[in-house]
């Protein structure tokens, strides 16, 4: 999985101590209700579509290139759904990092789900009565998208 040259430098300075990292995660639904997913080619597991900004990069920009550069399909972010904090993440290389996440429910608008980089084994539409084993966080996401009322969740820490 390429990592941005931007995080690349990081790392040479830092190595493998966690970073905090702005990332965007897309639920994005298509006419019939189906959910787009992935399936990693870092761990193996579904996952929602997503990735993290480029240094100056608007948010809802970055969440239509991972969508596009991950699956092929172009999206519309229509709203921010949720702004959250993910657990500190360890990669098989050994790197850490933490996400300020930013999740968008999207619709497509053009093209086709297929795998169209090296960060996916599988790409595919799913019923959300038939979803693949997918982790809480992502789920607790999926959940806060599908109930949107127009207001974005987020935690306050008391």
């Amino acid at each position: 999985m390429a990592i941005p040259p931007f995080l690349a430098e990081l790392r040479s300075f830092v190595g493998t101590r966690p970073l905090w990292l702005s990332a965007v995660t897309a639920v994005v639904l298509d006419e019939q209700g189906r959910l787009l997913l992935n399936r990693r080619s870092d761990n193996g597991r579904w996952a929602l579509i997503g990735g993290i900004l480029d240094p100056g990069e608007e948010p809802a920009d970055a969440m239509v290139r991972e969508c596009r550069e991950e699956t092929g399909v172009t999206v519309l972010p229509e709203a921010l759904t949720s702004v959250t904090v993910s657990e500190l993440q360890q990669y098989p290389n050994g790197d850490r990092a933490q996400y300020l996440d930013l999740t968008f429910r999207c619709r497509p608008l053009s093209g086709e789900a297929r795998v169209n980089d090296d960060e996916s084994f599988e790409v595919g539409w799913f019923e959300l009565a038939a979803l693949p084993e997918l982790d809480e966080y992502a789920r607790r996401r999926i959940d806060i998208a599908l109930a949107f009322d127009g207001r974005t969740v987020f935690a306050l820490s008391s």
